[in-house]
């Protein structure tokens, strides 16, 4: 969903940002050139007596052979350039990435100039068609980069980062959702920066081991834990979808998971793309399986009625009463500022596991968010910068300092510092697949619009399920 956490805090903002543009070209580096003197014919000129013409070893001032962009900033080839860039982080975000990204400058000797704003999606679109583009931009909505991607503004990654050395550094998911039409084709139309989960079910630990419960392993585990806790007196699950002019978005997160784990990638992405209609048997089929839990007063607390009147920051605070009203609440690890206690220990008082698959063919899978980064200049120094935003080393700081998950490869478990940021990571590196969160890359009239809306009047009994599907697949863009 779009910028849901943003959406949650104040009903409707889209908060996203980017602005800047520089202009700094960087002096070239002289090719070198053989140039017979004038007064003697090529042909004529003899070779050194101890060693062959072809040998002669190249200018000091040479590129390097065959070294990438990365390595060529890390020798100092681009020392003393700028590149400009704008994206979300604002105060203590943009502070965050600022230290990430300093021992690279330091290193290299490039400046990234990057500059925040609050303003991004009200500003982006007339910066880049005015012709004032920053050379990277980071892009929290992958559906909003694919708009300027279609309009051919965007560079291919895989012009200067072979597809196939992105591969050893990112899970094969993060390239496919970076794959974007162009005007001439697809292109790889950026790497990823950061990333978040959102396939969590957080938890009360202490009355959870208390009671003796075991962590599902399975969905068909999931229920009948479900069914075990109402069978002891309980509610297993605390639901509420209510977020003003945003209330629905938690519905088309759980159909998402659910579609992630009973059919296929290759439906899911048709599915985003409007290619696999709402009324088709697998997008039904999810939300079917979504109202066997929602749909059963013993398994919600306040029952079916509750869920599209309860705030979505109030669902989760039933799972701390004592005894626990409510038991599981499935969010991204954001939720945890709404549990109503600031006193809770992560691990110790509460846990949080992965919401378990369904279909054994599908593995495990995980619906993401993140940040994308995208170049609108091909200068060499900026290529240098992509590249070393595919490398976990572009923020390893900001993934010490709490606030970041990495999507790379090569990151490591131990800089994490807090056992939320941790987990979610390891869960993440486990997927054995990843999708975006799918209503953040449909039609603003679809994913942020019908979809809710539609599924809010389903979930509250004001329509039924054939109905609702039909409308939304109706509202899609012609």
């Amino acid at each position: 969903m779009i910028n849901k956490v943003k959406t949650l805090l104040y009903s409707g903002g889209l908060v996203i940002a980017l602005t800047a543009l520089a202009a700094c070209t960087p002096a070239a580096t002289p090719e070198p050139t053989a140039v017979p003197p004038t007064d003697v014919p090529a042909t004529e000129a003899p070779a050194p007596t101890d060693m062959p013409a072809t040998e002669a070893p190249a200018p000091t001032d040479a590129p390097m052979a065959n070294a990438s962009f990365l390595e060529r900033a890390k020798a100092g080839e681009f020392k003393g350039t700028v590149v400009t860039m704008t994206g979300p982080f604002v105060d203590e975000d943009a502070l965050k990435f600022n230290n990430a990204v300093a021992a690279f400058e330091e290193e290299t000797g490039i400046d990234i100039q990057y500059e925040g704003s609050k303003e991004f999606e009200a500003s982006i679109k007339i910066r880049v068609e005015g012709g004032d583009a920053p050379d990277i931009v980071d892009f929290p909505q992958p559906g909003l980069l694919a708009n300027f991607v279609a309009g051919g503004y965007v560079v291919d990654v895989s012009s200067f980062l072979p597809e196939e050395k992105l591969a050893e550094n990112y899970n094969q998911s993060w390239i496919d959702m970076s794959r974007m039409p162009g005007p001439d084709g697809d292109i790889i139309s950026g790497v990823w920066h950061r990333a978040g989960n959102k396939s969590l079910v957080f938890y009360n630990k202490k009355a959870f081991d208390a009671a003796g419960y075991t962590v599902p392993e399975t969905w068909d585990d999931m229920v009948a834990l479900t069914q075990q806790i109402a069978d002891d007196g309980d509610t297993a699950w605390c639901i509420g979808i209510e977020s003003g002019a945003a209330t629905g978005w938690v519905v088309t997160d759980w159909m998402e998971e659910i579609m992630l784990r009973t059919t296929s990638l290759e439906n899911y992405d048709a599915w985003v793309s409007g290619e696999l209609p709402f009324a088709s048997p697998e997008v039904k089929a999810a939300a079917e399986k979504m109202a066997e839990i929602w749909f059963n007063d013993d398994y919600v607390y306040g029952g079916r009625e509750s869920i599209v009147t309860t705030f979505i920051g109030d669902s989760p605070v039933g799972m701390f009463t004592d005894p626990p009203s409510c038991w599981f609440h499935k969010q991204a690890s954001w939720i945890t500022g709404f549990f109503g206690d600031d006193t809770l220990v992560a691990g110790e008082d509460y846990d949080f596991f992965y919401l378990p698959p369904i279909d054994s063919a599908y593995g495990k899978p995980v619906e993401v968010g993140g940040d994308i980064m995208a170049a609108f200049s091909d200068r060499d120094e900026v290529k240098a910068v992509m590249e070393f935003f595919a490398t976990g080393a572009s923020v390893e700081n900001w993934v010490k300092a709490g606030g970041a998950i990495s999507p790379h490869m090569d990151s490591s478990l131990d800089w994490y510092s807090n056992v939320v940021d941790r987990k979610v990571a390891e869960i993440m590196m486990n997927a054995t697949s990843l999708r975006f969160d799918a209503s953040d890359l449909m039609p603003g009239a679809v994913g942020a619009g019908s979809f809710w809306t539609e599924m809010t009047d389903y979930v509250s009994g004001a329509t039924d399920l054939d109905t609702a599907l039909a409308n939304i697949d109706a509202s899609w863009p012609k």
